[in-house]
């Protein structure tokens, strides 16, 4: 059987523009069965043999950059994997414990084939014999969506590596690679001490090779037609494209597919633009930072422009604050909320994180107390890099962010005099906690 390069297109011509990701969902309400699928991306069933090192190679000189919010270089994550010793497993990362994100799940639920087709060619590519999807238990309908989509490849008896559709607790740090791999191990949805890595020892003991949803279906589209014709799209940097989630104060907030480098005001027109002036934006979700509006209107949606601003894409959400809320208090409630998925490992996020919402709502609240401020600095400063994960290090930089940008209304509120705005109805979303969470 002759081997076909994944550099080369096999069906068709090559999609223009955008959509990219996108494209099979414009006119489907629902998730998109097999048959469309097929039509609409164009990327045929798996060969019962494929080239391995070629599929790597193309991922590489494609320069994908896993889109979960590290942006570490897939390819490098790939070979890493291969150089294990043992059969790898491959690990698809649905859990979306960020609020104000919603990408992976619309992925999920409305196109789970592009994401079945990333991990399976994901799996081709790098040896591995089983692949396993994870989406948290209250996505239902992504769940759903994939359990049928794999039905759907049974009945057209396509040949592919077994595939588990996992539902996992719905927190934040449920998210976080070593933890997820602790679960499906049988262990709790918390972070464990590295080294080793998933890569080098994961589910089951063995390498693992784990990226986050839309990763995967970016994977998928570039196999079918190759490096350059992901590159026409993004910056030299951070080519292709990206999926961000538009919400707070805009016309129609959700999901929208854009190239990477696009002005973050472009962004924010996508979903229809705002309903009143911009007070702020938040970047990267409730684990990134505040943009004032000058930033804001200057930023583009890339890591090198952002990374100049303090700040980075992370999971893609845009949260827009209006000129008619109160960001202090905005901040506060995300960072309470935070405080209560700590995994409760270590004292950064047991003492720490509840130190930093507690006084941020006073002092939002104006309940003033002397050295207040100079406490939050300096407790922020104590948490960073010293956590057991990553995760007190996200509330720390949301709340330095708010200390900068929201500097005039802490000084009224020092004043104890009422900020700017006080909105009784909040703008930045939170989910309702389950009591049983961890298994």
């Amino acid at each position: 059987m002759q081997q076909i390069p994944a550099t080369e297109s096999r069906v068709g011509a090559a999609p223009h523009g955008l959509p990219r990701l996108l494209a099979s969902s414009r006119n489907h309400a629902h998730a998109v069965d097999l048959r469309t699928h097929r039509s609409t991306m164009q990327i045929p069933p798996l060969p019962q043999r494929r080239p391995r090192f070629d599929l790597i190679d193309a991922v590489d000189a494609a320069g994908l950059r896993g889109r979960g919010g590290g942006a570490f270089p897939t390819a490098t994550k790939m070979r890493a994997v291969t150089e294990g010793g043992r059969s790898p497993i491959l690990v698809v990362n649905g859990a979306e414990g960020e609020p104000a994100s919603s990408k992976d799940r619309m992925l999920m639920a409305r196109m789970p084939h592009l994401v079945i087709d990333g991990a399976l060619i994901g799996a081709a590519a790098v040896g591995a014999n089983e692949v396993i999807i994870c989406a948290e238990r209250t996505s239902i309908k992504a769940l759903n969506a994939l359990e049928v989509a794999v039905g759907e490849r049974v009945q057209a008896r396509e040949r592919f590596v077994p595939i588990r559709i996992v539902a996992i607790p719905p927190r934040f740090v449920a998210g976080e690679e070593s933890a997820l791999v602790h679960f499906l191990n049988g262990g709790e949805a918390k972070p464990t001490r590295v080294p080793p890595r998933v890569y080098q020892k994961g589910v089951k003991g063995r390498p693992t090779f784990l990226s986050n949803v839309e990763t995967f279906a970016h994977l998928a589209q570039i196999t079918q037609w190759g490096p350059s014709w992901f590159r026409q799209l993004g910056t030299d940097a951070e080519p292709g494209t990206m999926l961000a989630t538009v919400s707070g104060d805009v016309t129609r907030p959700g999901v929208c597919e854009m190239a990477i480098g696009t002005p973050l005001t472009d962004a924010i027109g996508n979903a229809g633009g705002t309903n009143s002036p911009i007070q702020a934006v938040l970047i990267g979700g409730y684990y990134g930072t505040w943009l004032g509006a000058a930033d804001a209107a200057a930023a583009t949606m890339s890591n090198a422009d952002l990374r100049s601003r303090d700040s980075g894409l992370g999971c893609g959400a845009v949260v827009v604050l209006p000129a008619g809320a109160c960001g202090l208090r905005e901040t506060a409630r995300v960072l309470t909320w935070m405080s209560t998925e700590s995994a409760g490992q270590c004292g950064p996020c047991v003492h720490g994180l509840g130190a930093l919402s507690s006084t941020l709502t006073a002092l939002a609240a104006g309940q003033i107390r002397p050295g207040m401020l100079d406490d939050l600095h300096r407790w922020a400063g104590l948490i960073d890099k010293r956590g057991a994960c990553s995760f007190p290090d996200g509330a720390a930089r949301l709340l330095r962010s708010a200390l900068q940008v929201f500097a005039g209304d802490i000084t009224l509120h020092l004043r104890h005099r009422s900020c700017s705005s006080a909105m009784a109805r909040p703008v930045l979303r939170l989910p309702k906690r389950e009591e049983v969470v961890w298994r």
